[in-house]
């Protein structure tokens, strides 16, 4: 068991609402649990946040190897301090904003425990946490949170749908792994936003489905929300909005508008399936990034 680690962050929820009423939102209490490997600190530490259906083991594993080559892990429970179990079929209960809130503030938390450097503190996280672990790039998402930031990002499958016209993002090391065969979270979208990011890698795994580093039997999720073909865009103001049909924009800043196009949408259904080769490469190929970049 990690070291239980109460603090304080928010619920905004969308980006919209980071970047322009996070003044306002209201405070409320989170958690996490500290991991920390043998030997004498201060150690480099990976801030860990989970996908939509919450903790599962594989994410554990990962952790483990982690401890291993010697660096902490700080595992986000954005759901459970929200009474959420899953949001698989329902993205509104706990957002990718509301997990951004969760992980920025951990973070501040980290920069104040001497156990943990300070300058050693990456990101990390899975399909809707991937997500986290990928826009907390952003510079703007980051002067947000008052200009704290990771040293390295390493999102797994996220949903790298969101586009912002404002195009500047950390030069942090990011890896992203994927798999091409991904229904939920699909590839193209982060082979499309990667022209944006400095410094950025993506290592792609060939007929893979989302949670390939799993050990789970191919599944069909039927009530899943996927993302397709269509992004989300930010504009210079924060505003989002998407397009759901040609000349047809919507906006997408609130939770009506955001409900009202999953009903005009209605992307439901996923795959999900672990692949042994896949999941052992990922395991190397991850703690290989974080002794390169952290340790």
């Amino acid at each position: 068991m990690g070291e239980r680690i109460e603090y304080e962050s928010c619920s905004p929820f969308e980006i919209h609402h980071i970047l322009n009423q996070l003044d306002s939102t209201p405070k409320h209490p989170v958690f996490g649990e500290l991991f920390l490997p043998t030997g004498e600190g201060p150690f480099a530490c990976v801030v860990a946040c989970h996908g939509s259906r919450g903790w599962s083991d594989h994410h554990m594993d990962h952790a483990n190897h982690w401890l291993d080559a010697g660096i902490a892990v700080f595992r986000v429970h954005s759901f459970d301090s929200r009474q959420v179990e899953s949001v698989v079929d329902n993205q509104m209960l706990a957002t990718h904003a509301m997990m951004l809130a969760d992980a920025f503030a951990a973070l501040g938390v980290l920069n104040d425990d001497a156990r943990i450097d300070s300058n050693k503190i990456g990101i990390v996280g899975w399909s809707l946490g991937g997500t986290v672990a990928l826009y907390a790039a952003w510079e703007p998402i980051i002067s947000a949170f008052g200009n704290h930031r990771f040293a390295a990002h390493l999102p797994f499958y996220p949903a790298a749908h969101m586009r912002p016209v404002v195009q500047d993002w950390s030069n942090a090391p990011v890896l992203i792994l994927h798999g091409d065969a991904d229904d939920w979270t699909p590839i193209h979208f982060v082979k499309s936003l990667m022209p944006q990011i400095p410094d950025v890698q993506l290592h792609e795994y060939a007929g893979c489905h989302h949670a390939f580093d799993s050990i789970e039997p191919k599944t069909w999720l039927p009530h899943a929300i996927h993302i397709d073909d269509k992004t989300v865009e930010i504009d210079a103001d924060g505003m989002m909005s998407g397009e759901l049909e040609p000349g047809v924009r919507m906006p997408l800043n609130e939770p009506a508008e955001r409900f009202a196009a999953f009903q005009i949408l209605q992307n439901i259904g996923a795959h999900a399936c672990g692949d042994a080769e896949a999941r052992a490469d990922a395991m190397e190929r991850a703690s290989a990034f974080w002794v390169s970049h952290l340790a």
